[in-house]
This record gives C-alpha cells, sequence and structure tokens, in this order.
C-alpha cells in the first residue's frame, strides 16, 4: 500500500512541474533542481516526493541513521516517505569460490526524516563556497581526465565558453573561478549525457538544457549560484513522461560527478 502511494505522490509532482513548465513557469523546475543538488545521492523519483512532501527539507536520513549520528526524531514527527531499494543476495561461482551477489530485487517504501524534525548533537556543516569553487574545480578536471577525456583552453571557440565533442573538452580561457566551474559542469553533463547514442535520440534544445541542469544541480551543491541557469533551464519538451526521462539522465549525470568531487560525510 505504501508503495502505491509513493508511486501516485510522484506521478502527480511530475504532472504540477509539468503543468507550471506548461503555464511558462520555471520557478517549479528549479526548485527541483535545487532540490536535487541537496539530495544527489537520491533518484529522480525520491528527490520529487521529498519536494513534494516537504519543500523545505534540507537533509533527510532514516530513524536509524539519525541515531547513529547522535540525534533522534522529534516525537511526532511526521515521516517523509520514499522509495528504499531491496536487495537479495545471489551465489556466483568465481575461480572455484564461492561468492555472493547483491541482486537488486524491487523497491519498498519507507519513511524519512528531515533534519528539522530531529534534536541532539549538531552536525558537521558543509563548507560554503560563496561564490569560489576552490578546489572543486581541480577534482571535477580530474574526474573528467580520468574517464579518458582530454581537457584544453583555445581562444578559438569563442564566443563559446565552452565546446565538447568525443574525448575532448575545451574551455575558453580567462574566465572567473565561478564560470569556469560552470562551462566545465555543463561540458562534462554533455559528455556524459550526449556523446553516445543518446545523442540521436534528443534535439539540440534539450542537450543544452540538459547540460545547464546539471551544471546548475553541480554548482548549487557545492555554494555556487548558477544564475545563468535559472535563466533558460527549459526542460520540458512535449510530455510528462518526455520531463521524467530527462530529470532521471539530470539526476544520474549530477549524481556521478557530485559523488566523485565531494568528499562522502
Amino acid at each position: 500500500m505504501k508503495v502505491e502511494q509513493a508511486k501516485q505522490v510522484a506521478s502527480k509532482a511530475i504532472e504540477e512541474l509539468n503543468k507550471a513548465l506548461e503555464r511558462g513557469h520555471s520557478e517549479g523546475l528549479k526548485a527541483c533542481l535545487t532540490a536535487m543538488a541537496r539530495f544527489h545521492r537520491y533518484s529522480a523519483d525520491n528527490v520529487l516526493l521529498i519536494l513534494s512532501q516537504r519543500p523545505n527539507a534540507i537533509r533527510v536520513a532514516g530513524f536509524h541513521t539519525w541515531k547513529e549520528l547522535g540525534r533522534f526524531v522529534k516525537k511526532g514527527a511526521k515521516g517523509i516517505l520514499i522509495f528504499a531499494p531491496i536487495f537479495r543476495k545471489q551465489p556466483i561461482e568465481k575461480a572455484g569460490q564461492d561468492n555472493q551477489l547483491n541482486k537488486l530485487v524491487g523497491f519498498r517504501a519507507v519513511h524519512v526524516f528531515d533534519l528539522a524534525d530531529t534534536d541532539g548533537q549538531p552536525l558537521p556543516s558543509l563548507a560554503g563556497t560563496e561564490g569560489d569553487p576552490a578546489g572543486y574545480t581541480n577534482r571535477l578536471k580530474q574526474f573528467i581526465t580520468h574517464r579518458g577525456i582530454q581537457l584544453e583552453y583555445s581562444n578559438d571557440i569563442y564566443p563559446a565558453l565552452g565546446l565538447c565533442s568525443p574525448g575532448k573538452i575545451v574551455l575558453f580561457p580567462g574566465q572567473s573561478p565561478a564560470e569556469e566551474f560552470a562551462t566545465l559542469a555543463h561540458e562534462a553533463a554533455h559528455a556524459l549525457l550526449h556523446q553516445q547514442e543518446r545523442r540521436s535520440e534528443t534535439t539540440k534544445c534539450v542537450r543544452e538544457t540538459e547540460a545547464e541542469a546539471v551544471a546548475f544541480v553541480v554548482c548549487e551543491s557545492i555554494g555556487l549560484r548558477a544564475q545563468r541557469s535559472a535563466d533558460y533551464i527549459q526542460l520540458y519538451s512535449g510530455s510528462a513522461d518526455t520531463l521524467a526521462e530527462s530529470l532521471e539522465h539530470v539526476q544520474r549525470a549530477s549524481s556521478l560527478i557530485l559523488t566523485s568531487i565531494i568528499p562522502t560525510d
């Protein structure tokens, strides 16, 4: 019953976001992408579930996880319904040894709680960059080069700030640290999302807005304010199904980048 309830909430959230974009309102999409920045380790469906039930949530975790962090859930706190994966151990044979592999077999509905629903020991705060990407730019560059992508700088690409082609990213030199990071995140998104078979399945508009959405999520996650992204991100391209698919791709690419450049807390 909880699973069906969660599915209905997620479906309704997509529909509401779809309607807002049909009316030309980008605030809903911006709120969704900001939530992705806060909860980049969660799936797109779970981000929408959290956003629709608790728009102001900052950090969520399960009852026992909060306890391990030295905090406890307040009496009467209302949980946030999300999906949790169910894994089942499957025996495998390898080099004559008995091993087990965790196989995803389904999902179940569980409740998590926002930081505001808890009391206890203070949590360590994440350092904010306040417009300066600091060491994150080098980590992002390492993420790119470790994937076998060559990074170069060239004045010849002007007026473009960045270009992505198979196996190569080129940046326009002389950008401010914040602009360079945002541009690099945008081009990294192209490398992850649009340099394979999916490129032929998308329009340039969809590719550019997906890449800018990833840049928005990544920048927000490290404390940068991606003002340019908020101005023209429009993932909506005809239906709620298309929107949901784009958000899923944005979430996966953002999560992959962020888990590589942000230390695990």
